[in-house]
């Protein structure tokens, strides 16, 4: 009637008998027996999950929490088994569409199928999201995938593809669409992802090995994780119909960019490799580089880390390891000698001093067995008989000081129930021929209980 007198537009009459035509078809399917059934069956279902979730829960997190030396595996365990209930609820759907698939007809699961698909997809978003530690990006995720799987679920993909598809820049013979960048951005983020995800549990998986050295688990874990994005970057690529062969001005120009640019990153990177393949330097290695002394705790692609007594952490890079002078005190095996050097007095026994100071130093829990102490005498000194007291330890990674410290106290403690002198500096001086000294020259003071008359005159002045 409001058409026919002119008010409302014939196109927002149609749309609006399109949906007063959606909604009454909606109202007969939700009203309709096989409808109400599995709506029915669905909410028993949710209930029954969630009563078997709190029973079976707490068990399989106590089982989860036996894995130990690989955190990323622990952390998407956790985050399976912490949704054991929809884990079970999709378990169920899935029967419950079997069991109606054969006992009703083919369209008296049509709601089941729908709730299924996206419980499985809020099920694999919720575990994903748990999994990525940056928050932002972890909401970003489960934004992007539950709005792909809501369009895939209710079968409106082709409006929405034509639609981001119609946003489109062309340049020369190359049509670029936002339906295509959405699909290289959301293929390559998945699949690198995935593939950092599994590098890391596989490099865990290799650093349990004990068959293998230090250095060859540290290149087989940067092989697999640098073998995984590569593969993973080129399958998402291929997925989007994306030809490979386009991408050579690509590469053109980053090596182009790596001959200008980045030479120290490929420098580090190429240095680290080949640190991990002659193993000059292992994880664990005591090493020295100029000023820094310390062990070596990590080997990353760019740089090494390295831990000192103090509790620094340098962060050398890999081209400064093959470059530079570098000491590793534990290169060939783990012992390390120190010297300590002391002296006594003269009119001690250099026999008995050498087998004290030997004594001294077997005392000291660090002082390695395998290599005995021993002590030499070096030199007669100007004040002292000097001594050198070699000792071997095998941790070096322990420190250096703080064993010699030990040492030198054992010597002292020994040398006081010895009786043995550590002698120091005395000069002595001999006076041959007399000397008249005259204390009553001037610059000298006064004696004790002697009048000064200068003094007394001085104070007695007049006039002042």
């Amino acid at each position: 009637m409001l058409q026919g007198q002119g008010f409302m537009p014939d196109g927002l009459v149609a749309a609006g008998e399109g949906i007063e035509d959606a909604g009454r078809g909606l109202i007969a399917y939700f009203s309709s027996e096989g409808t109400l059934l599995q709506v029915a069956l669905i909410a028993l279902g949710a209930v029954v999950a969630v009563l078997l979730a709190r029973v079976f829960g707490p068990r399989l997190d106590a089982l989860a929490r036996r894995i130990r030396k690989n955190p990323d595996l622990l952390r998407l365990v956790v985050a399976v088994v912490r949704r054991t209930h929809w884990a079970l609820f999709i378990v169920y759907l899935w029967l419950l569409r079997v069991v109606l698939a054969y006992t009703t007809e083919p369209n008296r699961n049509a709601l089941v199928t729908t709730v299924l698909l996206l419980a499985g997809a809020w099920f694999a978003i919720a575990v994903l999201t748990r999994i990525i530690r940056n928050r932002t990006l972890a909401q970003l995720v489960a934004l992007v995938v539950w709005f792909y799987a809501a369009v895939l679920v209710f079968g409106i993909e082709q409006p929405v593809v034509a639609l981001l598809d119609s946003a489109a820049l062309t340049l020369g013979t190359v049509r670029i669409s936002l339906y295509v960048l959405l699909r290289v951005a959301i293929a390559a983020t998945t699949m690198i992802w995935l593939a950092v995800f599994a590098g890391n549990i596989v490099a865990h998986l290799i650093e349990r090995v004990e068959d293998i050295s230090p250095s060859l688990k540290v290149l087989l874990s940067k092989l697999v994780r640098i073998g995984f994005v590569f593969l993973a970057g080129a399958f998402a690529l291929t997925t989007t119909g994306i030809d490979l062969t386009a991408l050579t001005v690509f590469s053109g120009a980053i090596g182009v960019g790596i001959g200008f640019g980045l030479q120290k990153v490929v420098s580090n990177f190429i240095s680290g490799l080949i640190i991990l393949l002659d193993r000059s330097v292992k994880p664990g290695d005591t090493i020295e580089l100029g000023d820094t002394f310390g062990w070596v705790q990590e080997l990353r692609a760019r740089f090494t880390s390295v831990v000192t007594r103090d509790g620094r952490k340098y962060l050398i890079p890999n081209e400064d390891l093959i470059t530079q002078q570098v000491v590793n005190w534990s290169y060939s095996d783990t012992f390390v000698r120190i010297d300590v050097e002391f002296g006594v007095s003269y009119d001690d026994d250099p026999h008995k001093v050498t087998a004290i100071a030997i004594a001294a130093a077997s005392t000291i829990s660090r002082v390695s067995n395998h290599k005995a102490p021993v002590c030499w005498m070096t030199e007669f000194a100007e004040w002292s008989i000097n001594f050198k007291l070699r000792f071997w330890i095998s941790d070096p990674q322990n420190g250096l000081t703080n064993v010699r410290g030990q040492v030198l106290l054992a010597l002292w403690d020994a040398f006081k129930r010895e009786g043995i002198t550590i002698p120091f500096p005395q000069h002595e001086l001999v006076v041959k021929t007399p000397v008249a000294v005259d204390l009553r020259a001037p610059g000298f003071p006064p004696m004790t209980g002697q009048r000064d008359p200068a003094a007394e005159s001085a104070t007695d002045t007049p006039g002042r």
